[in-house]
């Protein structure tokens, strides 16, 4: 049977997962910055990368914090495809330097 929380819980839930959410917002925001810059102004592959992965973690970070919040399962299928276009379109970018 499924737990019943009392409507103060939920509501708590919920409020530390906008909280938790809106935290991650700021250093999603620095790692779309530094990406950008590393890839049109420095062309640096290691920092391409290194961006990359933590706007990564950042961003499925957001996510798991707003499904816990609303108490829905944090690991979802839909979140992990939900990445595929933003990792082609980098490798898409990066192609070129890493071939050359």
């Amino acid at each position: 049977m499924a737990e019943r929380r009392t409507e103060p819980e939920r509501r708590a839930r919920a409020l530390m997962g906008v909280v938790a959410a809106s935290a991650l917002t700021y250093p999603l925001l620095v790692c779309a910055v530094q990406l950008g810059f590393a890839q049109l102004l420095t062309v640096d592959v290691g920092a391409i990368v290194g961006w990359l992965a933590l706007a990564v973690v950042c961003s499925v970070a957001l996510v798991a914090a707003v499904r816990w919040g609303a108490a829905r399962r944090v690991l979802s299928p839909w979140l992990l495809l939900g990445l595929a276009p933003p990792a082609l379109y980098e490798l898409w970018l990066t192609w070129p330097l890493l071939t050359a």
